[in-house]
């Protein structure tokens, strides 16, 4: 009972834990694209994703090398954490809409979608957009780091699957992490609010979720599939990513450096004077083909740990292909009614959605 209860109490440690290695550790301040409804201002954010990351793993290692806490901790309490997780979404995201004006008519829309564009506190060392996503990312990447520990020291014949899975997810922690600041000019920061949706999935879905694979796959022998196809996977895995990373630099320097070419790319654009599309390039390739690369990573964590049958290992890549897709739709929506007849021109030369030929 008193391991239950630690562990459900588990994630509220950790979150704050977490918090205030991002109030102390040093951070940029970096200008967004967003601007603030009121004031008309670009917000500002203070980002230290990497140091917070890297602080927290050396916060883990001390306290299991000290015998304070089993560095497998999360794997041990993974069902009570999961529990206290969702009871902390569900109150973050009740303080966070309720309180607030209404936006939707339909109390249960502002509830999920939210009421706040972008709050921000402590004279904007805390955007709550930003913690958010710092603390899915980091308590993600405990999670990966307990359950490699507990696959390592309870078999003596492990799945190296289980490992590659970890490096994946755990690159795509870092990697999210070191661009920060190009997440600032993303879907999340531009067109959503803060709910349930944000709350919830960042506090409980992202972390926990994210690492179905794992959960499913940990405790069971090692498949002793051909070393060569799991490095096959590793580097579909990295094609995703050069996918997503890629179209995502390149619409940021856009964004900032309009002239600036990425890897040898320079800019092409639809323009009708007040505003400018980007057509070459990864945009080229299609009008969302950064979703297709996170997809792509997703099936290929899925198929490293080695066991294809299991229909949970699924459940991660199959996610990223309801939100993506019907993402997609909803930002094709605010562009056309924001571009108007140049987003007609833009679909007109960029004809695929996601998917280059097929959708």
């Amino acid at each position: 009972m008193k391991t239950q209860i630690l562990g459900f109490f588990t994630p509220w440690i950790a979150y704050a834990v977490i918090t205030l290695l991002h109030l102390v550790l040093p951070g940029k301040r970096i200008k967004g694209y967003v601007k603030n409804s009121k004031t008309g201002e670009t917000l500002n954010y203070r980002l230290n994703g990497l140091f917070v990351l890297a602080a927290s793993i050396v916060v883990w290692l001390v306290l299991g090398l000290l015998n304070w806490v089993p560095l497998d901790w999360l794997y041990q309490v993974r069902w009570p954490s999961l529990t206290g997780a969702v009871t902390l979404g569900l109150l973050f995201s009740l303080i966070i809409v309720v309180p607030n004006r209404a936006v939707k008519k339909s109390p249960l829309a502002d509830f999920w979608f939210g009421r706040l564009e972008n709050p921000q506190y402590k004279d904007g060392r805390i955007d709550a957009k930003m913690w958010l996503y710092l603390i899915g990312a980091v308590m993600l990447q405990l999670h990966v780091l307990s359950f490699a520990v507990h696959h390592y020291t309870t078999h003596e014949d492990f799945n190296p699957g289980i490992f590659f899975g970890a490096a994946m997810l755990t690159w795509f922690v870092w990697e999210y992490l070191n661009f920060e600041r190009v997440h600032l000019y993303t879907y999340d920061f531009i067109a959503e609010r803060v709910g349930f949706k944000l709350g919830f999935g960042c506090l409980t879905f992202y972390p926990y979720f994210y690492a179905v694979s794992l959960w499913a796959t940990v405790d069971l022998p090692n498949p002793h599939r051909p070393l060569g196809l799991t490095i096959c996977f590793a580097i579909l895995f990295l094609l995703g990513w050069s996918l997503a990373r890629g179209a995502n630099m390149q619409k940021y320097y856009f964004k900032t450096q309009p002239e600036k070419s990425f890897l040898g790319i320079k800019p092409e654009t639809l323009t009708d004077g007040q505003h400018s599309v980007l057509v070459n390039g990864f945009w080229g390739l299609s009008r969302h083909i950064n979703y297709l690369g996170e997809i792509v990573m997703g099936c290929a964590i899925a198929l490293s740990a080695g066991y294809p049958a299991v229909l949970w290992v699924w459940l991660y890549p199959l996610y990223y292909i309801g939100l993506l897709f019907t993402r997609q739709m909803d930002d094709d929506k605010i562009c056309r009614a924001k571009y108007g007849a140049l987003w007609d021109a833009y679909t007109k030369k960029v004809k695929y959605r996601i998917i280059p030929h097929i959708y």
